[in-house]
């Protein structure tokens, strides 16, 4: 059967026109706006470039007691804080480690503008089915999205360097964080709202007060999968002038050498179980806190 009869098509030179009107569109509206559009993003810059300074420039024992004194207080497990003191000794002796300390300040960035965005949209949306049903598809269409796809409009916008790699991470990393805060504030026992309003309770004392400390392990498994996604977007990133990690796998690609690719990417999942390990157990201690709190 020949398709072309079977569903409606436009022939080949309406689809090139329709294309190089969006192209043409698209290239316009860069060179219209692109210098203005770079001023809004340039704070996202300086944070970035003091958080990466900070991480590389500071002596290698600090950061790491940092690290260790942030997994001890969020998991209080020895286990998880012997498992980051080994992975990350292990980084420094095979020569990782301002790459790593790179990536690493990438993902914070990312993590505190996907929080920062995530959950004001995750909460709006809780409180409307009808934007919920606007924006999951939205979000549909961000997950399945190659990686790829998102580097193309952010090059175009702002070329190559640092923000347009944490501009596209972030719209790579956002949907989990905005659907399970949206998931944590609905998930919310009835009972309990109904009891913060017969106290009075105004909208934003019931949400401060009620609604986002019951959410929070939810949310916090949104900050989860947030942090994962970051960091599989980081290889791609580097593509377009991320430092970090991501940047001698890519260079391991074009020249074939194996092992530099495969200690980078062992870094990058070392860095990864430990962001994993230590944000699991912070929602589970914060989800125990919470019963034991409400009975």
């Amino acid at each position: 059967m020949d398709w072309l009869y079977v569903f409606p098509h436009m022939d080949d030179d309406s689809l090139r026109n329709l294309k190089k009107i969006i192209d043409e569109g698209f290239r316009t509206f860069t060179r219209s706006y692109g210098e203005a559009i770079e001023g809004f993003f340039s704070p996202l810059q300086h944070f970035l470039i003091v958080a990466e300074r900070f991480m590389t420039q500071t002596p290698w024992p600090i950061i790491t007691l940092i690290i260790l004194a942030i997994a001890w207080g969020a998991s209080r497990s020895v286990k998880v804080v012997l498992g980051c003191l080994v992975t990350l000794l292990a980084i420094g002796y095979f020569d990782m480690w301002d790459d790593t300390m790179r990536t690493v300040s990438m993902i914070f960035v990312c993590t505190i503008l996907s929080i920062a965005v995530g959950i004001p949209i995750g909460i709006v949306m809780s409180r409307s089915d009808r934007l919920q049903r606007l924006v999951n598809p939205v979000l549909d269409v961000m997950q399945t999205m190659p990686s790829f796809v998102y580097l193309i409009p952010v090059v175009m916008l702002l070329g190559i360097g640092k923000v347009p790699g944490l501009i596209a991470v972030v719209i790579y990393a956002i949907p989990p964080m905005i659907r399970l805060t949206d998931l944590g504030i609905r998930l919310v026992d009835k009972d309990v709202l109904e009891a913060a309003d017969a106290f009075g309770s105004s909208s934003w004392q019931k949400l401060k007060n009620v609604q986002l400390p019951l959410a929070l392990p939810t949310i916090m498994a949104g900050i989860n999968q947030t942090i994962m996604m970051a960091l599989a977007m980081v290889v791609i990133a580097s593509m377009i002038g991320v430092q970090g990690l991501g940047q001698p796998v890519l260079k391991a690609i074009a020249n074939q050498y194996f092992t530099l690719g495969m200690f980078n990417g062992l870094a990058i999942v070392g860095i990864a179980i430990i962001f994993d390990r230590v944000s699991q157990a912070y929602g589970k201690r914060l989800q125990k806190h919470l019963e034991i709190v409400h009975g």
